[in-house]
């Protein structure tokens, strides 16, 4: 007896498989992100290609796409090396910066999905640190480049106080769960700066102890969450662009 047509359909497709996220320390303080299901991999801002190609052999993870949040080369100077090995990985970053990311495959603009292992991730513009960041929310992920900090932001290199304050007004209405993968190990000179701004400030000084105690333990503070920033953070709790242009001086000039 021929199988029935319902035994020769294809059951529904099931739902995504769950992405990890891990990281991978490089250079003096920066970070690279990789996002996993065990067989494939994306990278997120790769400064260097070999401890990153290492660590996928390592794991037997093939690259498919490497994301990049902005141009500099703490950022993006990895990426020719990667593509060296995986010939085939896209490499997606901000339509606006393919003159200084000349590699990019797929531009990308604000409000775009971008598949990366079958899940959607969210393209969000967020120029301050440079014209042409941008930023990758996965729900429960944020993947913000240097536009937020543990405890920080960017500096302004092209953009002004008035759009940071509005990119992390925009952080600030995520979930508190998300995770905030931010590419540097800044936290604890941050929250030292912020303490010594709000010396009263129990929430900054609990965050503080917690963070210096991970880092003599030789651990990273990252991730963070959206909920500590909300708390911690006084760039994001600045009410407005001329407070987060006070403070984003003051850190500026802090060498604590």
């Amino acid at each position: 007896m021929p199988p029935s047509a319902a035994a020769e359909a294809p059951g529904p497709a099931g739902p995504p498989t769950p992405l990890t996220v891990e990281l991978i320390p490089v250079l003096r303080d920066n970070y690279v992100f990789v996002l996993h299901d065990g067989r494939r991999a994306a990278v997120v801002d790769p400064a260097e290609a070999e401890p990153v190609r290492r660590w996928l052999e390592e794991r037997g993870l093939e690259l498919e796409a490497v994301l990049h949040t902005h141009h500099h080369a703490d950022h993006i100077g990895g990426t020719p090396g990667l593509l060296h090995r995986w010939p085939g990985a896209r490499v997606v970053a901000a339509r606006a910066d393919r003159e200084r990311i000349p590699f990019q495959t797929e531009g990308v603009v604000g409000g775009d999905q971008v598949d990366v292992l079958g899940q959607q991730l969210e393209v969000l513009e967020v120029p301050a640190h440079t014209r042409a960041h941008i930023a990758y929310h996965l729900p429960g992920e944020l993947f913000c480049g240097d536009t937020l900090f543990a405890g920080g932001c960017g500096r302004l290199f092209e953009g002004t106080a008035a759009q940071m304050h509005a990119a992390l007004k925009r952080f600030a209405a995520l979930p508190g769960s998300t995770r905030v993968w931010c590419a540097h190990e800044y936290t604890a000179p941050n929250l030292r700066w912020a303490a010594r701004q709000r010396p009263g400030d129990v929430a900054v000084a609990q965050r503080l102890a917690a963070v210096q105690e991970r880092r003599r333990e030789g651990r990273p503070t990252i991730p963070s969450t959206i909920a500590e920033e909300r708390a911690t953070n006084l760039f994001m709790r600045a009410a407005d662009a001329a407070e987060l242009a006070d403070l984003r001086e003051s850190r500026n000039h802090w060498s604590g």
